[in-house]
């Protein structure tokens, strides 16, 4: 039986549960008109968001309980499982903007791709974990990871969907360099994978569109200025923010100028409301959860949890980068969300499920160390640990 050596880690907690609680304030103010025209009803989708994330609350606490060491001994049936989502999802999924990326379960939708993110970067903490002694090795220490990865980005390719294919790669290979893969297959590989993606961002013209529109040279079509549009009124939106914001619940933007604004683009609706200091305090409340994040890593009891520590975190840093750099001009545009804050019921709680993992192996690790173990308690930890 696993001893719990340390607390709850409240500096990762309380940043992720306050961002998720504040979330529905901020998916209200900046759905609130979207939803009364179009569903006849101000509060419907701020009411989802709501289920969502008590649910997403309750999920972070059950898995901060449950021992970190199951995950290892299920991350291949959970990855298998993730794969088959992806597969069922091209069947039967959903449609939205010409991508087939939900399965619908009647009041709720379920995102395969979501799920499959945090199932590979648990296999690859896993494999990570058991092959360190080979894992210089082409066959057997790197062209295991090359078939996971290939199998879960190709099939979100296909859906398709170019961001999320491009992230999953990036925290996949960002996990093989930390975990100390052969230096050469990983350049390699990296370079003939860039180059399919980039191929294939240029595939299709809307992709295409978007790198021109982010790059400056747009011809001036429709398409071109969709995109043009929806960045500069996200850029609108901040720029009226200011220091201190307009105040809650009193921004413009998603008055039918900024499409998306409490989806992919609440980042800009949170700078007009909240203003700079808005968006400073939730870059420090995810800088205060990357920086824990990694001292956990670097206490985790074994490889495992070093491994899937980093990866978790590493997941987070991405999507928040993207997300913001989206909203701020400094990337092209692209569908991704900011964790824990924007709607959607997949994402808020898969991410409070990975935190709870976090939490778990912060306990084991006593990163928070409790101060009435019993001096029997103190022996056995020591001797365990020698």
């Amino acid at each position: 039986m696993k001893k719990y050596i340390g607390h709850i880690d409240w500096f990762i907690m309380i940043p992720a549960a306050g961002m998720m609680f504040f979330s529905m304030a901020f998916v209200y103010s900046a759905s609130a008109t979207f939803a009364e025209t179009k569903l006849g009803a101000a509060e419907k989708l701020f009411m989802n968001h709501g289920i969502r994330v008590a649910i997403a609350f309750f999920v972070m606490l059950l898995f901060a309980k449950i021992d970190y060491h199951i995950w290892k001994k299920i991350s291949k049936p959970f990855i298998m499982l993730s794969i088959s989502l992806l597969a069922i999802v091209l069947a039967i999924g959903s449609a939205a903007h010409g991508a087939a990326r939900w399965i619908d379960l009647g009041p709720f939708s379920f995102q395969p791709s979501e799920l499959a993110k945090f199932a590979l970067v648990l296999h690859f903490a896993r494999l990570l974990a058991d092959k360190q002694e080979f894992i210089k090795d082409f066959k057997r220490g790197f062209l295991p990871f090359m078939v996971w990865l290939l199998a879960v980005c190709g099939l979100i390719a296909l859906q398709p969907n170019l961001s999320t294919t491009a992230l999953i790669f990036f925290i996949g290979f960002s996990m093989l360099f930390i975990g100390n893969t052969n230096l050469l297959h990983l350049l390699s590989t990296l370079t003939v994978m860039v180059s399919a993606l980039g191929l294939f961002a240029v595939s299709a013209t809307y992709r295409l569109n978007r790198i021109l529109a982010f790059l400056g040279m747009g011809d001036g079509s429709s398409q071109v200025e969709t995109v043009n549009y929806q960045l500069n009124q996200a850029l609108i939106a901040i720029g009226n923010g200011g220091l201190t914001g307009v105040g809650p619940g009193q921004n413009r933007q998603s008055h039918w100028f900024l499409p998306e604004s409490y989806g992919d683009f609440i980042f800009s609706i949170i700078g007009e409301e909240y203003g700079f200091f808005g968006i400073i305090a939730i870059i420090f409340a995810f800088g205060l959860i990357f920086w824990r994040g990694m001292l956990i890593a670097k206490k985790a009891p074994d490889d495992f949890g070093y491994f899937l520590a980093v990866g978790i975190i590493v997941t987070c840093a991405f999507y928040v980068f993207v997300n913001a750099g989206v909203n701020t001009g400094l990337l092209p545009t692209t569908g991704v969300p900011m964790p824990f804050i924007s709607y959607g019921g997949t994402a808020v709680i898969i991410y409070a499920g990975a935190i709870g993992v976090l939490l778990n192996i912060s306990a084991q690790a006593g990163v928070i160390p409790k101060t009435n173990l019993s001096a029997y308690d103190h022996l056995n930890i020591k001797t365990e640990s020698n």
